[in-house]
């Protein structure tokens, strides 16, 4: 997934004024993760709960 330079200020701008590099890259990969999956969500391409459940009962069978 790709992010606009837009929204990847924005959200730097929320960065504290100190912080790590390993900190940056952890932000920056659990910004990409939302990101995904706020266009899941748009998207209609998630699943509903009760086929979660359904599924997931199925890993433990």
């Amino acid at each position: 997934m790709t992010i606009t330079k837009e929204k990847l200020h924005k959200h730097i701008d929320e960065f504290p004024d100190e912080i790590s590099i390993d900190e940056v890259i952890e932000r920056l990969i659990m910004i990409e993760k939302l990101e995904t999956r706020i266009k899941e969500s748009d998207e209609n391409a998630t699943i509903s709960e009760e086929d979660l459940k359904k599924e997931m009962r199925e890993w433990f069978e």
